[in-house]
């Protein structure tokens, strides 16, 4: 059987990240590999020992343009992409004097570190790789006769195929190809991301005719959607054990919540991160007032502010603790000693907040062994939301408290009394806690914390009556609704709704409007005295 492996006689190299050179090193010498090399490549290679030929030797230019153009060459393209199983590309390799090259290794210019750094725009357009794609492009696509390494990982593996003679066979270089492409795809995504944000259509640019039908803000929603993520780690399993699941974390932030420090507990899973995501993102809403947030399958089941962490937690918990058992807490504040010694007894799968005190996460440590303890360095900043559908993606701007009617100064008063500063403090927190709960939501509330929360159902009826309902019967007889507000994710179809809680003894309701029975509902509020205030901005959240 004829093998399709080719012996690597000849390799170039040039890495702008140097770690792990040392074991091709090793094996380039005691194979006696020619090696060609590029700048500072070179110049470790040979510190290891390495007999190398520089490019600039290959092509009889130097390197010019601030390294702007090192192997933009046909003596280097040519070695690339000659497929040497062609008796015509050989001939005409030998008749320009040009030597063919069996393996590339490249690794490419820092992009994405160099975005993150807060680089100036000049610095970060030098790190926008030419050559080292255009090397890995023309090796990937002659994965006829040329082996690409793109992935340091890979090296091990190089090293041990160079001194056994062995080399790689066509199936595996066709691999290491399919890796390459991936890899450079990656790194222009990420460019065109970068791009997308800074360099923005200009006004003296026309719109065409399609846009002018429908404007499109290209930065948000450019033409082709183009995004890249890095796998961190593949998780356990998905939403249930037989799904598979993995992390991906985008290269350009890294301090949001997927890059969250770990300090304690056991592996996160895919539910530990939704769920922990939707608690972070929750009591974000309500900075820089402090708040605690207790999610269960990524609604809220007790929400609150306080005046310390540890008073927003136990009001945030009372609201549910049946509800509150193997749920996620977040903090948009420091865990206190005060917050940890409340959260100890209570089963509790993550914790999340921007820090914690030394004493508080020795004892979370150490009496929670189990607890995923999440240090997370910055808030929420997405401002694009996705959802995978089948054969597609949808887009959104993400919904935040920012829309002209979340100002309660722009709410209008359509039933009862103008309410007191107290009742207007109790029926904002309401308005932003709403946005967290999965429709159709209705949520209560009283002296800054929910008390009843109905979410997830297909009738505006149903949540109020859910509302009630949680508020009443998780609260040792007392009475919870009496004097509390109530808020509505969107507009009562309906009066049954907003009656439900009136007559559940709610003093006043903030919602949308816009119903096409918007009177009958008003006069229900007006009838039972309730001040109700609509807003003209809906919280959907499906």
């Amino acid at each position: 059987m004829t093998t399709t492996n080719r012996q690597i006689r000849r390799a170039l190299v040039s890495v702008f990240h140097k770690e792990g050179i040392e074991v091709l090193a090793e094996a380039f010498i005691k194979a006696g590999t020619e090696v060609v090399s590029t700048g500072s490549t070179a110049k470790r290679l040979a510190e290891l020992g390495v007999k190398v030929t520089e490019v600039s030797e290959v092509t009889g230019f130097p390197e010019c343009l601030d390294g702007r153009v090192k192997t933009l060459d046909p003596h280097i393209h040519a070695g690339i992409l000659a497929d040497m199983t062609n008796v015509d590309h050989a001939a005409q390799l030998e008749r320009f004097g040009i030597k063919p090259f069996d393996l590339v290794v490249v690794n490419l210019y820092p992009f994405a570190d160099t975005v993150r750094s807060g680089a100036d725009e000049a610095a970060t357009i030098e790190k926008i790789d030419i050559g080292g794609p255009s090397m890995v492009r023309g090796a990937a696509k002659n994965s006829a006769t040329v082996a690409i390494i793109t992935d340091p990982n890979d090296y091990a593996l190089v090293a041990s195929r160079i001194e056994s003679g062995k080399g790689f066979s066509l199936d595996e270089r066709r691999w290491l190809a399919g890796k390459a492409f991936a890899h450079t795809a990656a790194y222009d995504a990420t460019i065109n991301e970068w791009t997308s944000k800074h360099w923005t259509k200009p006004a003296s640019i026309e719109q065409s005719a399609a846009e002018d039908e429908a404007a499109v803000n290209e930065a948000k929603f450019p033409g082709a959607f183009t995004r890249t993520w890095d796998r961190a780690h593949v998780l356990r399993y998905g939403e249930n054990p037989h799904q598979q699941a993995a992390l991906y974390l985008d290269p350009l932030n890294r301090n949001g919540f997927a890059h969250a420090e770990q300090l304690g507990g056991k592996p996160m899973s895919y539910n530990n991160y939704v769920d922990a995501d939707a608690a972070w993102r929750a009591v974000w809403d309500f900075a820089p007032q402090i708040a605690v947030a207790v999610v269960k399958h990524n609604n809220p089941c007790g929400l609150a502010i306080g005046a310390t962490v540890a008073q927003a937690h136990k009001k945030a918990h009372a609201c549910d603790p049946m509800s509150a058992y193997g749920g996620v807490i977040a903090a948009n504040s420091k865990v206190t000693l005060e917050m940890a010694e409340s959260v100890r007894p209570i089963f509790t799968e993550v914790i999340v907040a921007p820090d914690y005190d030394p004493q508080a996460l020795e004892l979370l440590q150490t009496k929670k062994k189990n607890l995923r303890i999440l240090k997370v360095a910055e808030p929420p900043k997405s401002k694009t939301q996705f959802r995978q559908i089948d054969g597609g993606l949808l887009v959104q701007s993400t919904d935040l408290i920012d829309a002209p009617g979340d100002d309660p100064d722009a709410w209008k008063l359509v039933s009862g009394e103008p309410a007191d500063a107290e009742t207007i403090n109790d029926l904002v927190f309401a308005w932003r806690a709403i946005r967290c709960v999965k429709s159709n939501a209705i949520l209560i509330a009283h002296d800054q914390a929910t008390v009843g929360i109905g979410m997830g159902q297909v009738n505006r009826v149903d949540s109020a009556n859910l509302s009630v309902e949680r508020a009443n019967t998780l609260a040792d007889g007392a009475n919870r609704t009496k004097g509390a507000v109530a808020a509505s994710d969107a507009f009562f179809p309906f009066a049954d709704g907003a009656e439900i809680l009136i007559k559940a003894g709610i003093k006043a309701i903030v919602q949308p409007g816009g119903s096409i029975r918007d009177e009958e509902v008003f006069e229900a509020a007006r009838k039972a005295n309730v001040s109700m205030y609509v807003t003209g901005t809906r919280h959907f959240f499906h």
